[in-house]
């Protein structure tokens, strides 16, 4: 481990003791559920700032009395790993009643961290993303005149982020994680893009990954396995994205009645303004995310994936199609794969009716490596004529 890596789990582990020595006046210490930041410096490789030095922001979620008490945590430490546009701790961790992924396995015994990659949420963010000439013409237009006075070139005309940048940060996060748990494998659970971010580093590093949980992942079988002749390609450098165009996303994809609670919608969006202070200024409050370019998460690369792998996808999801997540559950090698179609859900179950399935399933197979008993084949959950995973009692209504 590098010196700063040494350094930051050294801190962290001192935040963490007194963190929990804070709360330990009263007898049910143990059941106090923390919530720990981390800064992790990378090396960057991200084009734009390639050799500077990166802080990458990590949320941990655990529980007083396993932090201060187990001795080994191994099998249980997690990681997840966002999609394009949602910071980690937005995606993962509303502090809405039982909506917080984390909190969920957290209380099931697990030390579970989250990260945003740079240019997202709390991490890093190249300076050319402040620049709103750096979005394209169309998103430019939605801000004139109130933040631009007219339409402008930009000043940095190329995707800002790539997938290998992004195994970057996640390697950097994982082996702080290792080092600070005194672990040699932890768990990665994606959404949408971290799909290939969690599986493609996965995929290269399969000697650190104990499972992983995938929501949507967002797997094409025509995917390149190569980096283009231009990195980062030429494009737009970030987007953004506004409150309504936020909840258009998701109504689109809506096929349940009330397949969402409107208070949990305006957390997740009161949470996503307050990760990024200067998207905040902007309009009335938005989502800034980098653009990223991608490859690399190919068959070949998922053939290597030897560790079990549990897939969930959304009957209604319009952002990856079921039908993807299904070519990816069959070019997985191996017979400890599960893929879960869930109902009434799109492409953001998490924030959803049946989110309770699908925690519980997640933590069925971070445990034993299956769901429902099964460590193979493909499940439906939520559907009148299938098996729940969870007692009907548990799901939000």
């Amino acid at each position: 481990m590098k010196i700063g890596a040494m350094w930051a789990a050294f801190l962290a582990s001192a935040i963490l003791i007194g963190a929990w020595l804070a709360v330990s006046a009263s007898a049910d210490d143990g059941e106090r559920l923390l919530t720990i930041d981390h800064y992790v410096p990378v090396r960057s490789t991200v084009p734009a700032m390639s050799g500077q030095l990166a802080e990458i922001y990590v949320r941990e979620r655990v529980m007083a009395g396993v932090a201060a008490r187990s001795a080994s945590l191994s099998g249980h430490v997690a990681l997840f790993v966002h999609g394009a546009g949602t910071p980690a701790e937005v995606s993962f961790d509303i502090p809405h009643t039982d909506y917080s992924w984390m909190a969920y396995l957290a209380r099931e015994g697990y030390d579970v961290f989250a990260m945003d990659t740079t240019g997202y949420g709390r991490s890093t963010h190249p300076a050319e993303m402040n620049d709103l000439c750096n979005l394209s013409t169309r998103q430019q237009a939605a801000l004139i005149p109130a933040f631009l006075p007219a339409a402008c070139l930009p000043s940095y005309p190329h995707q800002m982020t790539t997938i290998a940048s992004d195994w970057n940060d996640i390697g950097a996060v994982v082996d702080f994680i290792r080092g600070l748990r005194h672990v040699d494998k932890l768990s990665l659970l994606g959404w949408s893009l971290g799909g290939p971010r969690a599986g493609g580093w996965a995929a290269q590093h399969p000697e650190k990954v104990e499972k992983l949980v995938l929501l949507a992942p967002a797997y094409n079988r025509t995917s390149a396995a190569a980096a283009p002749p231009k990195v980062p390609a030429d494009g737009a450098a970030m987007a953004v994205m506004a409150h309504e165009r936020f909840l258009q996303s998701w109504n689109e994809q809506v096929g349940c009645p009330n397949e969402y609670n409107p208070d949990v919608a305006e957390n997740v969006w009161a949470e996503m303004v307050a990760s990024d202070p200067v998207a905040a200024t902007w309009s009335t409050g938005m989502r800034r995310s980098p653009n990223v370019t991608v490859w690399g998460w190919t068959q070949d690369a998922v053939r290597k994936l030897t560790m079990p792998v549990l897939m969930v996808s959304g009957q209604y999801d319009r952002s990856v199609p079921q039908d993807r997540v299904r070519d990816l559950y069959n070019d997985l090698p191996g017979h400890n794969k599960v893929f879960v179609d869930l109902a009434c859900s799109s492409h953001y179950t998490m924030w959803e009716l049946n989110h309770l399935l699908l925690f519980h399933a997640s933590l069925e197979w971070l445990n034993a490596g299956t769901v429902n008993g099964k460590q193979e084949g493909m499940l439906r959950l939520g559907y009148p004529d299938a098996d729940a995973a969870v007692p009907q009692t548990q799901i939000s209504k």
